[in-house]
């Protein structure tokens, strides 16, 4: 079923969103001050073409602990990082969010923009998993030191 998703996810904004994310990172590469920025938009761009058995979530959730991108530096990054890209990346995802809840077909899709729209806005901090390996291991169930 995930497969099906992901096509059509692609074919329905998913790959436009991708090259969003892609011009991202390369902007923030291109700064050089943007570099860490850079290397996480790569990598949510590559979670864009195929989001559906995936799941983004807090590293610190994850974890148990927090880490230098869920404390304060993260909260930092997470406001630069809406400055110069996060809003605009959410509006695009609101746009495609808005076009696909027109139809019954598109509403899983327009709800998957508008989960990816939140993330979008600050993303410092987070991380993609499998939703299996997810559900298998909840943070609630794990032992915390």
């Amino acid at each position: 079923m995930n497969l099906l998703l992901n096509v059509i996810w692609v074919i329905f904004g998913g790959l436009e969103m991708a090259f969003g994310w892609l011009v991202a990172a390369a902007i923030m590469a291109i700064s050089i001050v943007g570099l860490p920025w850079a290397r996480g938009a790569f990598n949510l761009a590559i979670f864009h073409l195929w989001p559906f058995g995936r799941e983004v979530v807090s590293r610190d959730e994850l974890n148990g602990r927090e880490d230098i991108g869920t404390g304060g530096l993260g909260f930092l990054g997470n406001v630069l990082w809406f400055i110069f890209a996060g809003w605009w990346l959410a509006l695009g995802h609101l746009f495609f969010a808005a076009v696909l809840a027109v139809t019954i077909i598109g509403l899983p899709f327009a709800w998957q923009h508008l989960k990816i729209a939140v993330m979008a806005l600050a993303p410092v901090g987070k991380t993609v998993i499998d939703k299996d390996d997810y559900n298998a291991h909840p943070p609630w169930r794990r032992y915390r030191y």
